[in-house]
């Protein structure tokens, strides 16, 4: 017996099949490939008089290169894949060649990998099944009202923002794991906007647009529709960006119409924004710019590659090795269909979110970002805050989330979840998983946060349900859609969710 002389990281699972450890040659293959793996990313990390931003950048393409030559990857240098070749006559192989050329022809002669089996769900059906209805439409967004489950509603009603660079229903996938139903289960009168997939019609779309047509028009509709002066919103991920800006858009005007917020995996400061800034300067995004004139709009698709890329083992090469050597039709899987359904991004807006954000941080800059012609301040924003990040994500990671609250000056909560991005996020209290970590102090460092932190079983769902309690007011009647003044123009999850790319 002897012991490996290199193995792969804990979290890796490109060699789970046993013939990695249990068959000589793969064996060799494995550890041949993790050492000169290991090797090449050495080389290249140790090679001077670099600055950041490059090393970052050759530190990333190198990755990308190595996880592409992995012997996985090949159809003979994979021991299941050899197996599966061997058993069915070379079936797997044949059936994975159709499976490829569906993809092409399903990406108009680009490659778009099938991540589940997409005929497997259907809106309103098996999947953004919460019961409500679209109370509100403009040309950026429906607004939809759910409806009530319990006896009494809480006074003050809730209004969610989602991003923009997906769609709404992250947050209502099944009855089981849907955040909008387990607020309308607690008594939460729960509103949520609904973003359309913009075309070529609103290239000139801007964020200005996106604050007035959406957060705004959302705030006017809620208040329309309950008969309540003010909210308590939730943005998740850059749905938080917006709202952030949106607070400090009101915090000039005087409007206090937000008693809380709410940020979910949301960057309000830019400064440590992770691997997403080797596809952030300026040469990249005048080129995209170019490319976004053009059609008036960013392609959806382009934007999901950028983030598979962040995990291309996970969300890349493990579909090229199912669907096409192993020849296997995807798993049908709701989030992974959630991910798949891509939206566009309007040029005009999302040059301006790329250039104020990443790469100037300027919303954190008193008056550098102008709304309307008003200069956006977030120290003036005193709403209560609850920030909640994830330990895993690699989208907006939580050490530069940490910095949002810094930001502004009400009172603010900072909760770490366990998992990543999406999963951190989407985790009911019933499945019991991932925990996570409070601390009622806000040092300056994020490690000393953590250090400091006490970790918890569970989901954080209930930790914000308690910090909200403060913020919701009496009980009154439940709140049914149609009822206010605010008629019914269809039912959840409405028309632009079903928008395609």
């Amino acid at each position: 017996p002897a012991g490996p002389v290199a193995e792969p990281h804990k979290g890796d699972k490109r060699f789970r099949h046993e013939d990695w450890e249990q068959h000589f040659l793969f064996d060799f293959i494995k550890q041949s490939y993790l050492l000169t793996a290991r090797w090449l990313h050495d080389q290249v990390a140790s090679v001077e008089g670099l600055d950041d931003t490059t090393k970052r950048k050759v530190d990333f393409f190198t990755r990308q290169y190595i996880d592409a030559f992995s012997p996985t990857n090949f159809a003979l240098t994979n021991p299941e894949v050899f197996r599966a070749t061997i058993a069915s006559g070379g079936q797997n192989l044949v059936k994975g060649l159709h499976n490829l050329l569906d993809d092409i022809e399903r990406g108009n002669g680009k490659l778009k990998i099938s991540m589940t089996d997409s005929k497997a769900f259907e809106l309103g059906v098996n999947i953004a099944t919460t019961p409500g209805k679209v109370v509100f439409r403009n040309e950026l967004i429906e607004l939809l009202q759910y409806t009530p489950t319990t006896p009494k509603a809480w006074k003050r009603p809730l209004l969610i923002v989602p991003p923009w660079i997906n769609k709404f229903y992250i947050l209502d996938l099944r009855e089981k794991n849907s955040f909008i139903k387990w607020c309308v289960d607690q008594g939460i009168s729960t509103f949520v906007i609904s973003w359309t997939n913009p075309d070529a019609k609103l290239a000139q779309a801007d964020f200005e647009d996106y604050l007035e047509k959406g957060t705004l028009a959302a705030l006017d509709a809620v208040a329309e529709a309950t008969g309540e002066p003010d909210v308590n919103a939730l943005g998740y991920c850059l749905g938080g960006t917006l709202l952030a800006a949106t607070l400090g858009f009101m915090a000039a005007k005087k409007d206090k119409r937000i008693a809380s917020a709410t940020y979910m995996t949301s960057l309000v400061d830019f400064r440590q924004t992770g691997e997403l800034e080797v596809f952030i300067d300026e040469q990249q995004v005048s080129s995209l710019e170019r490319k976004m004139e053009e059609r008036g709009y960013l392609e959806g698709s382009e934007m999901a590659t950028t983030f598979n890329m962040l995990r291309s083992n996970d969300l890349i090469w493990s579909f090229v090795i199912n669907n096409y050597l192993l020849g296997r039709d995807p798993f049908p899987f709701d989030l992974l269909h959630w991910n798949s359904d891509s939206t566009r991004m309007p040029a005009k807006m999302h040059s301006f979110y790329l250039r104020n954000m990443y790469m100037s941080n300027a919303l954190v800059e008193p008056g550098k970002v102008v709304l309307h012609g008003v200069p956006i301040d977030l120290t003036k924003v005193t709403a209560p805050s609850y920030f909640v990040s994830a330990i895993e994500d690699h989208i907006a990671p939580w050490k530069a989330t940490y910095n949002g609250p810094k930001a502004m000056r009400g009172k603010t909560r900072f909760v770490l979840s366990g998992s990543g991005h999406i999963a951190g996020m989407i985790n009911p209290p019933v499945a019991n998983k991932y925990g996570y970590w409070t601390n009622d102090k806000l040092p300056a460092n994020p490690e000393a946060w953590l250090e400091g932190a006490q970790q918890h079983e569970g989901s954080w769902w209930t930790d914000w349900r308690a910090w909200l309690g403060a913020h919701l007011g009496r009980e009154v009647a439940p709140r049914v859609p149609g009822k206010g003044k605010l008629k019914v123009l269809g039912d959840a999850p409405g028309t632009y969710v079903r928008i395609q790319s």
